[in-house]
């Protein structure tokens, strides 16, 4: 694997299968966004169950299982276009994140905003190389 395919780290999430979008920083800290936006959204008020836990969680999911579709294509153009679709849905969460701190759902000092931004840079900085690749082709 070469170019920015091959920029993989190992993690905890990793499978014996060791699938290539695993080994990413960039899918393992998505997944940790996951994980979190679930936890965060267990608090939330009973009456938000179907309204922004449920939309909060649909954006979070996307996230990792674009960068994980986008992976499995053939081509990194295709790679690139679901990467796009990620960062789609990163700024969904993001806005969600910020109307419930809005309601006072979550707090405006949560970690959480840390890993929103982490996972940013992360898929913008993978884009890039993704896009310099394509370019070089």
């Amino acid at each position: 694997m070469s170019g920015a395919r091959g920029n993989m780290a190992s993690s905890k999430w990793q499978t014996a299968s060791g699938k290539p979008h695993q080994r990413l920083e960039l899918w393992q800290q998505a997944m940790l966004l996951v994980k979190e936006i679930y936890a965060v959204t267990t608090g939330f008020p009973k009456e938000e169950m179907f309204g922004l836990v449920s939309q909060m969680r649909r954006a979070a999911v996307s996230i990792p299982s674009n960068i994980a579709e986008g992976a499995a294509r053939e081509g990194d153009k295709e790679y690139s276009h679901f990467l796009s679709i990620a960062r789609g849905s990163l700024s969904e969460l993001d806005t969600q994140v910020q109307i419930a701190v809005m309601l006072s759902y979550i707090a405006e000092d949560h970690p959480l905003h840390g890993l929103l931004d982490r996972v940013g840079k992360l898929l913008s900085g993978f884009s890039k190389k993704l896009k310099m690749d394509v370019a070089k082709k």
